[in-house]
């Protein structure tokens, strides 16, 4: 099942809550991640959304003052037929 801004949102919200997390319709098809203005993960590189696990970690670095490293791992988007 694909993530939506909102599901990743709360969850990033609940576990940092001084994030400001927010979302703009952009390209079709597209679901891209930036913390602090870097992207760190794009739908349209890996063909799939990230995994929550990822994206927190990536924030843990850089609330930790380390470098964060793009996310290249994806799970398949959902299809309904």
């Amino acid at each position: 099942m694909g993530v939506t801004i909102r599901e990743l949102a709360r969850v990033v919200r609940a576990e940092f809550p001084d994030a400001d997390v927010s979302g703009f319709v952009g390209r079709m098809g597209s679901f891209e991640i930036q913390i602090n203005e870097q992207l760190i993960f794009s739908k349209l590189e890996t063909g799939g959304f990230p995994y929550e696990d990822d994206v927190m970690h990536a924030i843990q670095c850089v609330s930790d003052g380390k470098p964060v490293e793009k996310i290249t791992k994806s799970r398949p988007p959902c299809v309904i037929m």
